[in-house]
């Protein structure tokens, strides 16, 4: 059986007979450059992603909500907004009251860092349910 240079590449001479089948040295090639491309998929898709972290929203204080320390305030709000909502069976959402009263909390927490997240919210807002 002939065989024909076709190329010289890294691993030396690559060749192929005259039916065009690929000897050894190109399968060699072939199969470093399938785990090559294997390895960097493998590490772009490793990189550490953030820690989940679970708040108990019941343990916030109000410097921690106004100051940004936990999350940012307008999350925690919707958060605080739904559950009271929720414990109430009312399923609305008030977007412009909703900011309002968001807006109204953190003032009040910022002239009382030291006061409970939840007392303000029960404070300000005049809720009686909840934790």
């Amino acid at each position: 059986m002939r065989t024909d240079v076709v190329a010289q590449g890294y691993y030396g001479v690559k060749s192929q007979d005259c039916t065009g089948k690929v000897t050894t040295a190109m399968r060699k090639h072939l199969l470093t450059t399938k785990f090559l491309c294997c390895a960097f998929i493998a590490l772009v898709f490793s990189v550490d992603t953030e820690a989940q972290e679970v708040v108990d929203v019941s343990k916030i204080t109000c410097d921690q909500f106004a100051t940004y320390k936990i999350a940012n305030p307008e999350y925690i709000a919707i958060w605080l907004n739904g559950y009271y909502h929720g414990t109430r069976g009312d399923m609305k959402i008030e977007i412009q009251t909703l900011k309002a009263d968001a807006t109204k909390v953190e003032n009040y927490c910022l002239s009382k860092p030291d006061v409970p997240l939840v007392q303000a919210v029960k404070t300000v807002l005049g809720i009686s349910s909840g934790p």
